[in-house]
């Protein structure tokens, strides 16, 4: 299982008639059981870069190659909850077959066991992510997006949400790619980090971590962002 992408480029045309440059060139490839991070500015080009990857937006220059088959969880900024619908309605809706043993195992990881029932209007913010997530993984997906899944999350509870994202993709082989604007989020979740330009976007540098995910303690996590911090303008 692959994911390719060779974006050449993608233009906007503004409503006076002219064009602007949404994307530069971007290439880069994920395996399966590999997390990859986007990290830039606001506004450079991100969520149109995943919508193209998504198969949302055909309107680019390039390729984007996913086995065709695949599977696809998505984990947009906001969680996007049908406000009619309780929390395990809102799951069961996107992944019908889904087991009861599976969906007890997400609701235990996620802390929701005691949320089954409730409505989106009843849930923080913190819990609706959890939701949102809940329903991607129970799809078992083979291509996982997380579009800034901890923005506007204090830092305690965007740690806990963190640390069960890592345990979600640690339990099945998923490509996952993340955007975020936390590097201290994309050092403790990444396999390789994509640092990209103000827009229209283009990746600057490629930063492998050698590191295992399991194996980064806090000692590991500081040395790595002295190094980014040394090799990365």
């Amino acid at each position: 299982m692959r994911l390719e992408v060779d974006i050449t480029g993608k233009t906007f045309r503004s409503a006076a008639g002219g064009t602007h440059e949404v994307l530069a060139p971007v290439k880069f490839a994920l395996q399966s059981g590999e997390v990859g991070v986007l990290i830039g500015p606001s506004g450079c080009g991100k969520s149109t870069m995943l919508r193209i990857i998504l198969g949302l937006d055909h309107d680019f220059a390039g390729r984007v190659a996913r086995p065709p088959e695949a599977r696809v969880g998505m984990v947009f900024q906001e969680p996007r909850l049908l406000p009619w619908r309780s929390v395990e309605q809102n799951v069961r809706l996107a992944a019908p077959e889904v087991t009861e043993a599976k969906l007890s195992e997400l609701f235990r990881i996620l802390e929701l066991d005691a949320h089954r029932s409730h409505f989106p209007g009843e849930l923080s913010l913190g819990l609706a992510r959890r939701v949102a997530l809940a329903r991607a993984f129970a799809v078992e997906p083979d291509l996982l997006v997380l579009d800034e899944p901890l923005a506007s999350l204090d830092d305690a509870l965007a740690g806990r949400l963190r640390d069960e994202i890592a345990t979600l993709v640690a339990s099945r082989p998923v490509m996952t790619l993340l955007v975020t604007h936390s590097l201290d989020d994309a050092i403790r979740l990444g396999d390789r980090l994509f640092f990209l330009s103000p827009r229209p976007a283009r990746i600057l540098a490629e930063v492998p971590i050698g590191i295992p995910r399991e194996a980064r303690g806090e000692a590991e996590i500081a040395a790595i962002k002295a190094e980014l911090a040394r090799d990365v303008s």
